[in-house]
């Protein structure tokens, strides 16, 4: 499980990993909060947009910094906007789809190992910034979601929120 330690970042100097067309900044690993808890700050461009799935093992929790989102979460459907906070308990069937210019928020997984799923899927940021044609094209990506997401609890349940 690892030993909890003290951990602290200064801006921008997270690990990163680029996945979804997106960057996670990761604050807090799994193996440093002796697995109750994994961080990242998430930033997404427009369009982005999950199926509907649910995590067997999780409950996750968002906080957006900036942007907007569409959140359905179990039969509700919620309009995210800069200060807004959502919680889903584990196995709840969720699905989001970040709106405008995207978003960026506080991501946070209890137990914290989901996180390493990102890390499975997408590859380590060569910078912390969205990725370019530098990213993984997202053919290469869909695979592996399918092959690596039921290791970590991750079940799609339906399809996308419509843009």
């Amino acid at each position: 499980m690892g030993e909890q330690r003290v951990v602290m970042h200064e801006p921008g100097t997270g690990r990163g990993t680029w996945a979804m067309g997106s960057l996670f900044e990761h604050l807090l690993e799994a193996d440093d909060s002796g697995g109750r808890l994994g961080i990242a700050v998430v930033t997404q461009p427009g369009g982005i947009a999950t199926p509907l799935h649910r995590h067997t093992h999780e409950a996750e929790a968002f906080y957006l910094l900036d942007g907007s989102l569409t959140y359905r979460a179990g039969d509700e459907t919620y309009e995210l906007y800069a200060g807004c906070f959502i919680y889903l308990p584990q196995g709840l069937p969720h699905a989001f789809r970040t709106r405008g210019d995207g978003a960026r928020y506080l991501a946070l997984t209890e137990p914290g190992r989901l996180l390493h799923l990102y890390d499975e899927v997408g590859i380590p940021a060569a910078e912390m910034r969205l990725p370019g044609e530098d990213g993984q094209p997202i053919e290469v990506e869909i695979p592996r979601w399918n092959e690596v997401g039921p290791r970590y609890g991750l079940e799609v349940v339906g399809p996308p929120i419509p843009e």
